[in-house]
């Protein structure tokens, strides 16, 4: 199973790309870390760089990078394909 981490500043990106991780059956584990709350500014620019976007994802220990870095990693990987489908 797949573990998901995030690293976000309460954006409408980091809010979709969790709804997203969390919708995946294949990411057992997902976390959230918050600016301000987990992190600093200053601690985020010092592991991603000073110009990182937000959110910042890792999955299963490896850092993958921005949101559109995680979809062409998740795509790349067939995850996509698999979401749940809930009504």
């Amino acid at each position: 199973m797949t573990t998901a981490v995030i690293y976000s500043n309460g954006s409408q990106e980091c809010d979709r790309i969790a709804q997203l991780l969390n919708a995946l059956p294949n990411v057992e584990t997902f976390h959230r870390y918050e600016l301000d709350e987990h992190f600093t500014k200053q601690q985020f620019e010092m592991e991603f760089g000073g110009d990182a976007p937000y959110p910042q994802i890792q999955i299963d220990n490896q850092h993958i990078g921005s949101m559109k870095e995680a979809l062409q990693y998740m795509q790349k990987k067939e995850m996509l394909d698999k979401q749940r489908h809930t009504m």
